[in-house]
């Protein structure tokens, strides 16, 4: 059995910790390897480490930083297919959207690699007489990382690239369910060039997350995963004066209009839920249709739905892959089922898929569900899972309301023709991010990734402009260098321009 460890100080490593967790083949319902849980001491090794390095990498020049990431991310490119075969392997989804991940967190990377420009300060002559100001940001520290299953390269990536070409150390908590990329990635780094200690990974479960949360030479912690548990991050890691962005959970809405081309919309949405298994924290898990469009875009959506290739990841054919593990697809199978018992409509089953070859595995079809109301379960829950609700209004300001109501405010997208219709939408809905005939509204890595409500427990977004300000910190200097005979012309009172 092969067992995945830490990444620590430039080396490979056990550490200390006896304990282990399973990683599944979720093609096959297969162990396929084991992960070394981190002990608290691992964690500490780990933030020395990191705590070591920052000393001198914190004054590694900007040309010397950027040498580095464009390094790496030549190492990336060049390995894409590699890594999309290990996140398949263990995460399920299919190759393409697995390089697809790839190539998405690389440009987080591209944007890093222009930091001397992002970084640089301002300045201000003369100020008062013989005076000037100026400023700049420098890094924090040791910053951390606690990334979700269900994008094992791209989340990350949203995080390590600007903090380390910000001057930062960083430690990587991945999920223990699909931990073998991020080992690859550390490995890289180091072909890359980057010094011992500046990029870490610690494998494990609650007990290391708390050890990094608590941890007095962890600066930053940046997580993406559920609503409940980022609001734990957010307030275990404040108490310990941590800068925290976490973002949670969502529950994201696109509304059709009667105007839209159901054709396309609908092609959009069937891709948009059921994409990498539903396993995206922007995949669409509710369509609210507006007046006439409801009943035309059930039937299309019906024929779409059923005709979605699943199967294994590596399979070129398959179009959707299996869920991470059993206990996923039991709990998105329990939630169809409560669906149907409240009353809800299941168009499209995919509740009983076998496939052939690969019974065992944990997969689940695509499932539509219509007539959803706002008080079932399958609406009120982020199900994390291929499974489509599809809502009714009459109209525009009806289905902005109802997006509204809803906690989560990740992402959200309109099918229409109408400029007028999307105006209102978009300025009207209380959304991080938005889309107008685009379902997956993931900004591009030179703007910032974050949503609103309970999405979002923080003051920053990840990546981009918001990135780079969350692991820095600003520091502004008022100089004055006066004539070695001048008199100082020291006052008691405030300062003051003159």
């Amino acid at each position: 059995m092969r067992t995945i460890q830490h990444w620590i100080n430039g080396a490979s490593t056990r550490g200390g910790s006896e304990r282990t967790g399973p990683v599944w083949n979720p093609a096959t319902g297969e162990q396929q390897a084991e992960v070394v849980l981190a002990a608290t001491e691992d964690v500490d090794a780990a933030v020395r480490a990191a705590a070591t390095a920052f000393e001198s990498w914190s004054q590694t020049s900007l040309s010397r930083r950027t040498k580095i990431l464009f390094a790496f991310r030549e190492l990336i490119n060049d390995r894409i297919d590699e890594l999309a075969e290990i996140i398949s392997d263990e995460h399920g989804k299919v190759l393409s959207d697995a390089a697809g991940e790839a190539q998405r967190g690389l440009e987080v990377v591209e944007f890093a690699c222009g930091i001397p420009h992002l970084l640089k300060g301002e300045y201000s002559d003369q100020v008062s007489t013989n005076v000037d100001a100026f400023s700049y940001r420098e890094p924090l520290g040791v910053c951390a990382g606690i990334t979700p299953f269900n994008f094992p390269i791209m989340v990350p990536m949203w995080m390590y690239p600007v903090a380390i070409a910000c001057g930062n150390t960083f430690l990587l908590k991945p999920s223990e369910r699909d931990p073998s990329v991020s080992e690859r990635v550390a490995e890289l780094w180091a072909e890359a060039g980057l010094p011992d200690g500046v990029f870490n990974v610690v494998h494990g479960d609650k007990v290391a997350v708390d050890a990094l949360l608590d941890h007095p030479d962890v600066a930053a912690v940046s997580f993406v995963g559920s609503t409940p548990i980022a609001k734990y991050i957010h307030q275990r890691a404040s108490e310990h004066g941590k800068r925290v962005q976490a973002l949670g959970g969502a529950k994201n809405h696109a509304i059709v209009l009667p105007d839209a081309d159901l054709d396309f919309a609908s092609d959009h949405l069937v891709a948009a839920a059921f994409g990498s298994a539903g396993e995206r924290c922007m995949a669409i898990s509710a369509t609210v249709a507006v007046g006439s469009a409801g009943d035309a875009l059930n039937e299309i959506l019906y024929d779409k739905g059923s005709a979605v290739r699943v199967g294994p990841g590596r399979d070129p054919a398959s179009e959707m892959g299996p869920v991470v593990t059993k206990q996923a697809q039991e709990r998105i199978l329990g939630y169809i089922d409560s669906g149907e018992q409240q009353g809800a409509k299941i168009t499209v089953d995919g509740r009983g898929l076998v496939v052939d070859g690969y019974e065992n595995g944990f997969f689940v079809g695509p499932t539509v569900i219509d007539h959803v109301t706002t008080d079932m379960d399958v609406y009120r829950d982020e199900i994390f899972g291929p499974v489509l609700s599809v809502l009714r209004s009459d109209t525009v300001d009806e289905a902005i309301d109802l997006i509204n109501a809803n906690p989560y405010g990740n992402g959200t997208a309109i099918f229409t023709n109408s400029g007028e219709a999307a105006r209102r939408f978009h300025r009207g809905v209380n959304i991080g991010m938005i889309g107008i005939n685009v379902p997956v509204p993931v900004p591009m890595a030179f703007y910032s990734f974050g949503g609103w409500k309970d999405s979002l427990f923080g003051d920053t977004h990840v990546h981009g402009p918001e990135g780079v300000s969350f692991y820095t910190r600003g520091k502004v200097i008022t100089s004055r260098w006066p004539h070695v005979d001048h008199t100082s012309g020291a006052s008691y009172d405030m300062p003051t321009a003159e």
